[in-house]
């Protein structure tokens, strides 16, 4: 299967990389628009790429959702968007994408954080209650959204799973004691961290931590070729997550 990379950046290339070393893909063009290029097998635009292209992974920047729809909708191509930064109306028509292609949405691609999230479901019931929750991501200084897409899908799972949803205080400062319901979250951005997420349930003389902390970003790549591997096998039309890959 012929397998499209577009935006070639860090990510990029990793998820190159983890195409090429994996059996029964292909890794037939690497989409750069932004920059002039002059490397095989890399392009600056989608329409560029002579090859057919049976799947395209997107790991760029939120503002290029719109060609990379447009393009998989003309030519029926299965698509994974691992890029993060979108608003409700975009992740809409990504949704809507998939009454017409197989569609893979995903804040984050590791298989370690889809874990953390389903988990996250059943402990939150349990401990709401007496517990004050919560979150910090800490990422390198070049990611451009805060919070990561990562941290407000645990913010949207934690609030899902209780009765009432709780207030989202986003930093803290000044004099003010803490809310009973709500929820922080606190954001850090420096050198080379590449994702660190922390679910915090502190209550009275204890406290309870999940965790999840990303070492490489190979490892979001080898969940990008997961994901489209699982598109591709599966070949039916439809709107996916993580947990799809998962069988969650």
């Amino acid at each position: 299967m012929n397998i499209a990379v577009f935006g070639m950046g860090v990510m990029g290339q990793y998820v190159r990389e983890a195409v090429e070393n994996t059996d029964a893909l292909n890794f037939v063009a690497g989409i750069e628009p932004h920059k002039e290029v002059n490397e095989d097998k890399i392009y600056q635009s989608l329409d560029a790429v002579q090859d057919k292209i049976d799947a395209i992974i997107d790991f760029s920047h939120f503002s290029n959702i719109d060609t990379v729809l447009a393009y998989a909708l003309k030519n029926k191509v299965a698509l994974v968007v691992a890029t993060t930064g979108f608003n409700q109306e975009v992740e809409d028509r990504i949704k809507k994408a998939g009454e017409t292609i197989p569609v893979l949405l995903a804040s984050n691609t590791s298989l370690g954080v889809n874990v953390m999230v389903e988990a996250l479901k059943k402990l939150v019931p349990m401990l709401a209650e007496d517990y004050d929750i919560e979150i910090i991501e800490k990422h390198h200084n070049r990611k451009i959204d805060a919070p990561s897409g990562t941290a407000k899908t645990l913010l949207e799972t934690i609030n899902d799973s209780l009765e009432e949803k709780r207030e989202l205080v986003y930093g803290r400062e000044g004099i003010k004691k803490r809310e009973k319901e709500e929820i922080g979250v606190h954001v850090v951005r420096g050198g080379t961290i590449v994702g660190e997420h922390s679910v915090i349930f502190a209550g009275t003389d204890e406290v309870i931590e999940i965790k999840h902390e990303a070492f490489s970003r190979k490892l979001f790549a080898n969940g990008a070729v997961k994901a489209v591997k699982f598109l591709l096998n599966n070949n039916k039309i439809g709107f996916y997550t993580m947990k799809d890959i998962l069988g969650l």
